[in-house]
C-alpha cells in the first residue's frame, strides 16, 4: 500500500505484532511488512521468526517488548492481536462459565494487552509519539445470543474497548494515538465453530449482510494499517468495527 506521495504507509515504521502465528496477526504482520515497516513479531506458539511469549505474564510481556525494541532499535506502532477462544476451556454463558475460564480468557485477552501496553508505552513516550492498535471484538460492543455466548470472551473483549479509549484519552498530549479493531466472524482458526457450522453459517446473511459469508483476516489487517499509519494521524479513541455491518443494526 502506498500513499498518494508514492511513500509506502508505514515506511521506517518499527511496529510489534502479537498473536502473530494466527490469523489476523499473520495478515496484520505481513500486511505491515508490504507497507514498508519492520515487523517484530510475538505468539505463545512456536513458529518460525516468531518471539515467543506468554503475553499475560508480566516478564515474559516485558521481555518480549524489550527484544522487539532492541531488535527494531527502538518501536512506533503496537498491535495486539493476541487472544484466545475460551469455549474449549469452559467459557459460556454466565451461570456455565467456569471460574477458570473465566479467568484464563480474561489474562489472555485482557491482561495481555494491559501488559504489553504497560511496556510499550514509555518507548513510545521516549519516541515522541506512536499508534497502538488493540483486536477486540463485535462482542465486546454488543450481546451475543445462544451462538455466540461466551461470557468471559465479552467480557474481556470489553475491557480491551475500555482500556483502548482510557489510553487513548490520557497519552494524546504525548502523541501516541490508540484506537480498537472490532471484527466479527472472521475466517481464521481460532473461529471454525462459527466458519464451519452450517447453522451459524446460514445465520451470516443476517448479521454480516455485507456479504452474508466470514471476513477475512486481510479485511481486519488493512483496517490496523490504517490505524498504524500517518494517514490517521488525527485519528484516537476510535472504536472501528470490522464486521460486514454486524453492528449497524
Amino acid at each position: 500500500m502506498r500513499t498518494l506521495e508514492g511513500k509506502a504507509a508505514l515506511e521506517g515504521k518499527a511496529a510489534l505484532v502479537t498473536g502473530a502465528a494466527g490469523g489476523i496477526g499473520r495478515a496484520v504482520a505481513r500486511a505491515f511488512e508490504e507497507a514498508g515497516a519492520t515487523v517484530f513479531a510475538v505468539d505463545m506458539a512456536e513458529a518460525d521468526g516468531v518471539f515467543q511469549a506468554d503475553l499475560a505474564h508480566a516478564d515474559e510481556a516485558q521481555a518480549a517488548v524489550e527484544a522487539a525494541v532492541a531488535e527494531l532499535d527502538g518501536l512506533d506502532v503496537v498491535v495486539n492481536s493476541a487472544g484466545i477462544s475460551g469455549r474449549p476451556l469452559g467459557d459460556g454463558p454466565v451461570h456455565e462459565c467456569t471460574e477458570e475460564a473465566w479467568d484464563r480468557v480474561l489474562d489472555a485477552n485482557l491482561k495481555s494487552v494491559f501488559l504489553v501496553c504497560k511496556s510499550a508505552v514509555p518507548h513510545l513516550l521516549a519516541a515522541g509519539g506512536g499508534s497502538i492498535v488493540n483486536v477486540a471484538s463485535v462482542l465486546g460492543l454488543v450481546g451475543g445470543d445462544e451462538d455466540f455466548g461466551t461470557h468471559a470472551y465479552a467480557a474481556s473483549k470489553g475491557g480491551v474497548v475500555a482500556l483502548t479509549r482510557g489510553l487513548a484519552v490520557y497519552y494524546a498530549p504525548h502523541g501516541i494515538r490508540c484506537n480498537v479493531l472490532c471484527p466479527a466472524v472472521i475466517d481464521t482458526p481460532q473461529a471454525q465453530r462459527s466458519v464451519r457450522d452450517p447453522r451459524i453459517r446460514g445465520r451470516l446473511r443476517e448479521l454480516q449482510p455485507l456479504t452474508g459469508e466470514p471476513g477475512r483476516p486481510e479485511d481486519v489487517a488493512a483496517a490496523a494499517l490504517y490505524l498504524a499509519g500517518d494517514a490517521s494521524r488525527f485519528v484516537t479513541g476510535v472504536v472501528l468495527p470490522v464486521d460486514g455491518g454486524w453492528t449497524a443494526r
